[in-house]
């Protein structure tokens, strides 16, 4: 029998956005079209913490989980199964935000207006820039505003978006001046309070919330949410069962899957302020690894002759 593809933070992060975009498109029209199974998250405890659940199953296709844990902040790792093998272990804590960063490129593909072209980003960390890279494969990008609390910080981002993704960005010194121009907003903090006023946030913006969502603990304002139409979400289902409820009642909510198969409208003028809600749909993890396992095995030599097993691409081991 074959033994399983390996794959790292190296493989993960060597992905184009593209194909991880592609995938999650996939899995969410699945979902929504009920080809795609993802039971909302299981938490088992574990004393001073969760170790935490997600698994889905493509009908007639792959099935797999992710396994990772809410108390040492450790390695995660996503298992496929294809055909009653187990295909491909990703090993690592990569995967997690290129899948957020690439839903929310297809929640802006979707949501946003065609001819967005001026990004706001609020945040500097793994998620902000998986949103950015994703984002730049999907939309016209002119130019990139970024704002988080280090100058220092905030300056690299910038600077890093500029190298990498060949993007105008530049650093901004507040939020406002990230958020009053833009025609995408992303925000993708920890915060537990507004990191922007509503005020700031102009008709016909789209925004990706990425971080805190709860009430009285959300990075949001409550009025933001409210006066969004539409009000979308990757996950309605998890919406539910989110922990502590939600700023907003889960049933305003649109499932993005939905929107994408024209079961419920998206944007209908330009004037609108739309909002994503990103909650991490179960099972989109298992497809893009699978994605990521496609990409690079085409990318790998040939196998040598005489073996049996596939080439692993990468050792077990995180390459930090």
């Amino acid at each position: 029998m074959n033994a399983p593809l390996l794959l790292t933070d190296r493989d993960v992060l060597s992905t184009a956005p593209q194909p991880a975009v592609d995938a999650m498109h996939e899995a969410l029209t699945a979902h929504a079209d009920g080809r795609l199974h993802a039971p909302p998250r299981a938490r088992l405890s574990l004393a001073d913490g969760d170790l935490v659940v997600t698994a889905g199953r493509l009908a007639g296709s792959v099935h797999g989980c992710r396994v990772y844990d809410t108390f040492a902040d450790g390695d995660q790792l996503t298992a496929v199964w294809d055909g009653g093998r187990l295909a491909t272990l990703v090993h690592g804590r990569a995967l997690g935000p290129l899948r957020t960063g690439a839903i929310g490129a297809v929640a802006a593909r979707a949501l946003a207006r065609p001819d967005s072209s001026v990004l706001g980003v609020i945040g500097t960390g793994e998620q902000a820039w998986a949103q950015v890279r994703c984002l730049a494969a999907v939309l016209p990008l002119r130019s990139v505003l970024v704002h988080s609390r280090t100058p220092a910080t905030r300056g690299a981002f910038a600077a890093r978006a500029t190298r990498e993704l060949g993007l105008t960005a530049t650093a901004v010194p507040d939020a406002r001046a990230a958020v009053e121009p833009c025609d995408v907003l992303v925000v993708a903090t920890s915060s537990t309070t507004p990191v922007l006023d509503d005020a700031w946030v102009r008709p016909g913006t789209h925004v990706n919330a990425v971080g805190p969502k709860g009430p009285g603990r959300a990075e949001l304002p409550r009025a933001l949410f409210e006066r969004a139409a539409p009000l979308v979400t990757d996950a309605p289902e998890q919406a539910r069962d989110y922990p502590g409820g939600l700023v907003v009642p889960p049933d305003r909510l649109l499932g993005l899957g939905h929107v994408l198969a024209g079961r419920a409208a998206g944007r209908t003028t330009p004037r609108q302020l739309s909002v994503f809600c990103s909650l991490g749909l179960a099972g989109t993890e298992v497809l893009l690894a699978r994605a990521i396992a496609a990409a690079a095995s085409a990318a790998a030599p040939p196998p040598v002759a005489g073996t049996s097993a596939p080439a692993r691409l990468s050792s077990l081991r995180s390459p930090e």
